[in-house]
């Protein structure tokens, strides 16, 4: 496994504007930051993510207004109390996307942001508390207690949040693979542990963040 400083280096041949592509993102939110951010943002981030899934992004955005209004704002609390009569008329909303179960999916999440909320003091303090080389144990919760957030939606969702995620795109699994952190693109529970191990021990080497790490990997693929 090489030393991050290489990595970079190489994402730099591909990428002589490396530095500048790495400042047009926004990095990671900080613990208060997080903290403040009120339970229907996280709750509306996630159901952007879960329709965006599988789906052409550029729609969900244009329709987006429409989500805010039909799902009232997404205040958990209200949410996960829909009843299935709510959820048909949703069905047939046509402000937007009208996928039963991406919308059974957001109710569901909705009770599992609530519960958390109510468990820690708000859904943002436990995100802020949660430790960020656990990202994987993290994305077990949510597979757990969620719905539909398992996988490369859960990781979008805590890097467009703003908490300090690695995506295992396939760039990325292809950079883990050629420095011998794993064998393939990481799938596999085990991978992904070993994955999100490499990624937290590059952050620490470099002083950076687990999302800056990502994305250099990605980048160092060409």
């Amino acid at each position: 496994m090489n030393s991050f400083d290489t990595i970079r280096a190489l994402a730099r041949q591909h990428h002589p504007d490396l530095d500048t592509r790495l400042a047009a993102h926004d990095g990671p939110k900080s613990p208060d930051a997080l903290r403040a951010v009120p339970d229907d943002r996280w709750l509306a981030q996630m159901t952007r993510c879960v329709f965006q899934a599988g789906f052409v992004w550029k729609v969900i955005e244009a329709k987006w207004d429409g989500f805010e209004a039909a799902f009232e704002g997404f205040d958990p609390n209200r949410i996960s109390f829909f009843s299935d009569d709510d959820i048909a008329r949703l069905v047939s909303d046509e402000r937007i996307v009208r996928n039963g179960q991406k919308i059974t999916a957001t109710v569901e999440n909705a009770r599992m942001v609530a519960d958390l909320s109510a468990e820690h003091g708000g859904f943002g303090n436990f995100m802020a508390q949660w430790p960020r080389d656990d990202q994987a144990g993290l994305l077990a919760l949510f597979k757990a207690r969620g719905s539909r957030l398992s996988g490369m939606t859960g990781q979008y969702f805590l890097r467009f949040s703003g908490w300090d995620a690695w995506i295992l795109s396939g760039d990325v699994g292809a950079a883990l693979a050629r420095e011998g952190v794993v064998d393939k693109p990481p799938t596999s529970k085990f991978a992904i542990s070993k994955s999100a191990a490499a990624i937290a021990a590059w952050a620490k080497e470099g002083g950076c963040s687990q999302s800056e790490v990502s994305r250099v990997l990605a980048l160092s693929v060409g």
